[in-house]
């Protein structure tokens, strides 16, 4: 517990990782602050949450670096330690001092709400993840959990199964967060297209979630994989006018059949091409973004410029490009066809310089167009084609405004 004494006891929030971790650690913070606590700097928290990542073997080098500058940095202050690093090899961050606590992050919001029973003032405050200390594009968690077993991930073991929250609760948030004020809500999840509650998709979802909140609140969805696209998806989203975002980001990793198929994804490149032709008819002014790892294991010059081509034809407006990084106790770290950390950089550094271009692209196609940007902090605004611009002059933090790009 936190010093009953004390009317503002502290935290701080180390968050690491996927924009589902973003969420929970959010979640931390505002269960805290309506409790009565107060954000602080790392050194002078009487409590520290490390939300840790274990997805590739630079992520969990990462998570363990933050836990012991957590440690480090604030010799009194309890650290809890949750999030997938934590569920993979616990032991490791018990081992690190006696202040570590490691928490199931199924446990965590219990072991919050017993927390702020030490806090003072506590008890009635809502639990909502909106102000300075919040996003101003607030997203909400709908699924967690993959079925999937790419090769060179982890996650699935880390997460469990996949499961998805109930429909009405889901709405019920996006209600509290519209009546709060927020213009921008951003459906996130582990596998977010396998969303299923009882026979509702996401799809079906989305649909509820326009219909109980006002044509001032618009949805993002924050990734989702190719296969999880159907038509009912495609066609609501090209129908809804720009209120759920004509923004999608679809994980592509490679453009090599081969290599894909290598990865354990779940499509080739030609489906993944067929795709994307689909949604461009359906959406022409649709902005596609991309996860994509170069140097997996085994995969060759010729596959590299596979995934340039498919990039090109693709125009997609912002790549997230991945040096393939080892994580044990996966497949892909054991095979002995590794490539080399010369030839991983030289590869990203020739599709970052396609990426830099095709978003250039991107821009220049939208310019003179109108779209509605959301406002944020720094005078800047993110459009719903997700590029980021100078705020319109005169508009606050969290206006939803149409403007020429």
């Amino acid at each position: 517990m936190f010093d009953a004494s004390s009317s503002a006891p502290a935290f701080h929030v180390v968050n690491l990782g996927c924009k589902v971790n973003r969420v929970e650690s959010d979640d931390f913070a505002a269960r805290l602050l309506a409790a009565g606590a107060r954000n602080a700097d790392l050194s002078e928290a009487d409590l520290i949450i490390v939300n840790t990542c274990t997805v590739t073997g630079e992520a969990e080098k990462k998570t363990r670096k933050a836990v012991r500058a957590a440690l480090r940095s604030n010799d009194a202050a309890r650290v809890i330690v949750t999030g997938c690093a934590a569920a993979i090899d616990p032991a490791v961050f018990e081992a690190m001092d006696g202040r570590v606590q490691v928490v199931p992050k199924g446990s965590m919001a219990g072991l919050l709400d017993s927390e702020a029973m030490a806090f003072e003032p506590h008890g009635d405050a809502p639990v909502v993840r909106v102000g300075e200390a919040f996003p101003t594009r607030v997203g909400i968690k709908v699924q967690d959990g993959c079925d999937n077993a790419c090769t060179y991930c982890i996650v699935h073991v880390a997460r469990g199964r996949a499961a998805s929250r109930p429909h009405a609760e889901i709405v019920e948030e996006a209600r509290r967060l519209a009546a709060a004020g927020v213009h921008e809500i951003v459906l996130t999840g582990i596998n977010l297209g396998s969303y299923d509650d009882g026979g509702v998709s996401l799809a079906d979802l989305l649909a509820m979630l326009l219909e109980s909140t006002d044509d001032d609140v618009r949805f993002r969805i924050s990734s989702v994989e190719p296969k999880d696209v159907d038509d009912a998806l495609i066609a609501l989203m090209s129908r809804s006018e720009g209120r759920i975002c004509r923004h999608l980001h679809l994980p592509l990793q490679s453009g090599s059949a081969r290599v894909l198929k290598e990865m354990a994804r779940p499509y080739k490149a030609s489906y993944y091409l067929d795709l994307v032709e689909r949604l461009y008819r359906a959406m022409p002014t649709l902005a596609l973004s991309t996860d994509v790892i170069v140097g997996f294991p085994g995969e060759t010059e010729d596959d590299f410029q596979e995934t340039m081509a498919v990039a090109r034809a693709c125009r997609f407006s912002k790549m997230h490009i991945f040096r393939y990084s080892k994580r044990e106790g996966t497949p892909a770290a054991r095979r002995p066809d590794q490539v080399s950390p010369e030839e991983k950089a030289d590869r990203a550094k020739r599709l970052e310089g396609l990426a830099r271009r095709l978003r250039e692209e991107d821009l220049a196609r939208r310019r003179g167009a109108f779209e509605r940007v959301l406002v944020e902090t720094d005078g800047m605004a993110t459009t719903e084609s997700y590029h980021t611009i100078e705020a319109p002059c005169g508009a606050r933090v969290g206006d939803l405004v149409e403007c020429a790009l």
